[in-house]
């Protein structure tokens, strides 16, 4: 049976009635068994490939098959280049539980260094008008303001205000499916940005007068990278030489998931923060969950970009950037809820889970910093969680536990643990 026709199957065996544990435990099975990549579970996954081919496809905002409460990208249901706050007005109000299907769209392809023009850009690429996202078209020739220099370059959509979310409660998301929209994405490297900024790029300095009018004066480099069926998977291809070429199978995920701040400030989209955002886990693909302190009420859901996939670090910049309709289910946990991870009924940072790890997180502006954060996050969790004594955990998490590089590109950077569940067994 084909991948796609699997998956579909897969997730329809998952959602009926499926718990949290339940749905972690699924997705290990499926890994267990090696059939098909975990995306490939995800409602509505067939819509990404052609009938005919099986090649990837475009997915148009509206078309095919979705789950739950669905939300395109529109104009009036996004933010670009920064994040909803305690004063935004929620695109809508779901129960606690709900499903909700969302359309995002990538950044790259619409930015001021690549024209803000989707379909010139890509045509570029040979991409033919008709394979371009209408909603990134939208977007970009909207009246929607963006300061290339000063804003984030995130498409941002949402918010979604869950009912009797307060603050102190804690938002459980549970990653259902991430459906790829495009057969293709980009890879960007900007000037001052990225893990070697003044070495790459390796282009002359962006010149007076840069801007979506006369992009190639920003001297930028975006690398294009088609997506395609290779034995069965989906992959991206890079050239090489002319005898070699670089073949990634992509692991979707969202790079962004986050709930408001409790200020009235404008804030940008780049950090992560307390509160999510920017996190770029790429661990939180489907069957993860991951755990957001709220800080309003109805704790305003956001979502964006949308990755493909993303090396531990990101350090270019960016990762693979492609637009994704991801499912989410939004759950609600009361404050003291013996669910919250941790054993303390609250949470005050991040928190993630796969069928594989748990993933404690560190976040500061100085990646020891950030790395000291992920330890004492992860002591936390182990004593909270399972009682294990904090001089235990600490010898425990020095022996068995990686520290992973999230992302070092986002002005605050990022450290996350991968402690496997598999190491705790009972006695």
């Amino acid at each position: 049976m084909d991948p796609l026709i699997n998956g579909e199957h897969a997730f329809e065996a998952l959602d009926k009635g499926i718990g949290r544990r339940d749905l972690l435990r699924a997705a290990a099975l499926i890994s267990a068994g090696a059939t098909v990549p975990r995306w490939l579970t995800s409602p509505g996954v067939a819509d990404a490939a052609a009938p005919d081919t099986g090649e990837p496809s475009v997915l148009q905002s509206g078309r095919g098959h979705t789950a739950g409460l669905y939300v395109p990208s529109t104009p009036d249901t996004v933010r670009w280049g920064y994040l909803p706050n305690r004063d935004s007005t929620p695109i809508a109000t779901v129960p606690s539980g709900s499903v909700v299907t969302v359309d995002t769209v990538s950044h790259e392809g619409i930015l001021e260094d690549q024209g803000r023009d989707p379909v010139r850009y890509f045509a570029g690429h040979g991409i033919p008008e008709d394979q371009v996202l209408n909603d990134a078209r939208a977007i970009a020739a909207s009246a929607l303001t963006h300061d290339f220099v000063a804003d984030g370059p995130h498409i941002v959509t949402g918010p979604i205000a869950i009912q009797g979310a307060q603050p102190g409660d804690v938002l459980r998301i549970d990653v259902v499916g991430l459906v790829p929209r495009a057969p293709y994405g980009v890879i960007s490297n900007r000037h001052g940005k990225g893990a070697l900024p003044g070495e790459y790029p390796q282009t002359p300095d962006p010149e007076p007068g840069a801007s979506a009018a006369h992009p190639e004066l920003f001297h930028n480099v975006s690398t294009f990278t088609p997506v395609r069926r290779i034995r069965g998977t989906l992959q991206g291809v890079l050239p090489v030489s002319q005898q070699l070429r670089a073949e990634f199978p992509i692991d979707p995920f969202m790079g962004m998931m986050g709930v408001a701040l409790d200020t009235s400030d404008r804030v940008n989209s780049i950090p992560p923060t307390v509160a999510g955002g920017n996190i770029d886990i790429r661990d939180l693909n489907v069957g993860s969950t991951l755990y957001l302190p709220v800080f309003v009420p109805g704790a305003n859901f956001f979502v964006g970009d949308p990755h493909y996939l993303q090396g531990d670090g990101e350090v270019a910049l960016t990762a693979l950037e492609a637009p994704l309709r991801g499912t989410f289910r939004l759950t609600l946990l009361q404050h003291g809820s013996k669910d919250i991870p941790g054993g303390r009924g609250q949470l005050d940072v991040p928190f993630g889970e796969s069928a594989d790890f748990w993933i404690a997180v560190g976040l500061n502006k100085d990646l020891n910093e950030a790395m000291k954060q992920a330890v004492r996050e992860s002591i936390a969790f182990l004593s909270g969680e399972l009682g294990m004594p904090n001089a235990v955990a600490y010898a425990y998490l020095s022996a068995a536990t990686d520290y992973v590089v999230s992302q070092v590109v986002d002005r605050t950077k990022g450290v996350h643990a991968r402690i496997q569940k598999a190491h705790f067994v009972e006695q």
